[in-house]
C-alpha cells in the first residue's frame, strides 16, 4: 500500500505535471509576472465556472476577508457575526480593521454558523456576517440572506474550504458558493480543493460597485498608477500561480467528486459504529465538497486524544480543526464572551478528528485507516 498523506500533493500534480510544467515555463519566457496574462485568464474562466460577474485575484485568502471587509466601508466598532468553530482568519481580519467580532456557536451537525445564534446576537450595531462553509459544507444561505435582509446586513462569504460546493434553494435553482451573499472570498493555499502551488486567494461579487472598489484595494487604491483614490494594500495573484490555477480549475469537479466517492466509502465503513458520527450533507448531495473529513468520537476528548496517537503509530496522519475555540484563544478572548453560549463548539473541540482526505486516496487506504480507527474504537 502506498504510503498514507493527509493530503497528497505529488501524485495530483504527477497527473498534470506536463500541462502544469508547460505553462510554468510560458509564463517565465513571457516575463509577466504581475497580473499577466495568465491571471486574467484565470479570473475570466473562474467568473464563468462560478457563473459571477466578477472575480477579482489577490495574494491569499486572509487578504480576501480583509479586502471585502475594507470594501463595505465599515467604521471602527462596527459588529461583525461569525462563527467560534473556525480558522481564525475571520476574527483576524476583524479586528485588524478595527471592528467588533461577535462570535456565535455552530450547529452541531454541519459545524457551520447556528442561525437562532445569528439571531440572538443581532444589534443596532451589527453591520455585517461572516458565514464559513467550513469543511466543504455550504452554511443555510437562504436563512443567512433572509436576516441579512430583514437587518440590512451585508454578507460576506468565507469560502475557503468549499470552492465548487452548490447551495439548492427551495424553487431548486442553484448557485455556487461564495456567490450567495454580497461578497465570497476564497483561499488557494496548496492543500485547498483547488490549491496553487503557493499562495492565492480571490473575491468574488455580483455588485459593479462593490467590484470597482475591491480592484482599486487589491492594488494599493489605484486605478490608474501612482494616483491613489483609495487606501488599499498590495495583494495581487502572481502570474505563476495563476497559470497552475488556471489548469487545475478544469479538474475541479473532478476533484470534488473523488472527495465526495472517498468520504462515501469512509461513511459506509464506519456505518452504525456507536462511538463514531461520520459527516452529514445538509441539503443536496452537491452541498459538500469535503476538504475535510471530520468525525466526532463520542467517548470524550482525552480519548479522542488517544485515538490520534494510536493512528500516528501506524502511519495515519489525521488533524484536529479546531483544537482551541476563537473565544478562548489568547490573542481574542474578551469578557463579552459567556461560556454557556458557546455549548456546541467547547463540544465538539473534544470529539472532531479529521482523517486523511484528498484526490488520490484509494479503495485500500481507506480500509486500513478505517479499521484502524475501529480497531481502537471497539
Amino acid at each position: 500500500m502506498k504510503k498514507i498523506e493527509m493530503v497528497d500533493l505529488k501524485s495530483q500534480y504527477q497527473k498534470i505535471q506536463s500541462q502544469v510544467n508547460d505553462s510554468v515555463l510560458n509564463t517565465i519566457n513571457s516575463a509577466s509576472f504581475i497580473n499577466g496574462p495568465q491571471v486574467k485568464s484565470f479570473q475570466k474562466n473562474l467568473e464563468n465556472y462560478l457563473d459571477v460577474k466578477h472575480v477579482i485575484p489577490c495574494a491569499n485568502g486572509t487578504d480576501a476577508l480583509q479586502i471585502a471587509l475594507m470594501a463595505l466601508n465599515l467604521r471602527p466598532g462596527d459588529e461583525v457575526i461569525t462563527p467560534d468553530f473556525t480558522y481564525a482568519s475571520t476574527i483576524e481580519v476583524i479586528l485588524l480593521l478595527g471592528l467588533t467580532p461577535v462570535l456565535v456557536d455552530i450547529d452541531i451537525e454541519s459545524f457551520n454558523i447556528d442561525i437562532s445564534g445569528i439571531k440572538n446576537a443581532i444589534t443596532s450595531k451589527t453591520k455585517a456576517i461572516i458565514p464559513v462553509h467550513l469543511f466543504g459544507q455550504v452554511a443555510l444561505m437562504s436563512e443567512i440572506r433572509n436576516i441579512a435582509k430583514e437587518n440590512n446586513l451585508f454578507i460576506v462569504e468565507d469560502n475557503a474550504q468549499s470552492l465548487g460546493a452548490n447551495y439548492t434553494f427551495k424553487n431548486g435553482s442553484k448557485k455556487k458558493a461564495g456567490t450567495i451573499g454580497h461578497i465570497g472570498t476564497t483561499s488557494f493555499f496548496p492543500s485547498k480543493n483547488l490549491g496553487a502551488y503557493g499562495d492565492g486567494g480571490a473575491i468574488f461579487t455580483e455588485d459593479d460597485d462593490l467590484a470597482h472598489t475591491i480592484r482599486g484595494i487589491v492594488n494599493h487604491g489605484m486605478y490608474i498608477r501612482y494616483y491613489h483614490d483609495l487606501v488599499g494594500v498590495n495583494s495581487r495573484l502572481d502570474s505563476i500561480q495563476a497559470s497552475i490555477l488556471d489548469i487545475k480549475l478544469n479538474y475541479l469537479d473532478d476533484y470534488n467528486k473523488s472527495r465526495n466517492d472517498a468520504a462515501f466509502k469512509y461513511n459506509e465503513r464506519f456505518r452504525d459504529h456507536s462511538d463514531i458520527i461520520t459527516p452529514i450533507r445538509i441539503g443536496e448531495f452537491d452541498s459538500h465538497v469535503f476538504h475535510q473529513y471530520t468525525l466526532r468520537i463520542l467517548r470524550g476528548d482525552s480519548h479522542r486524544d488517544e485515538l490520534v496517537k494510536y493512528l500516528s503509530k501506524s502511519n495515519i496522519p489525521c488533524g484536529i480543526y479546531y483544537p482551541v475555540p476563537l473565544h478562548l484563544q489568547k490573542a481574542y478572548k474578551s469578557k463579552r464572551y459567556n461560556q454557556s453560549n458557546f455549548k456546541v463548539t467547547n463540544q465538539v473541540v473534544k470529539e472532531v478528528i479529521s482523517l486523511p482526505m484528498h484526490t488520490e486516496l484509494t479503495d485500500d487506504q481507506i480500509d486500513y485507516i478505517s479499521e484502524c480507527v475501529k480497531k481502537f474504537l471497539d
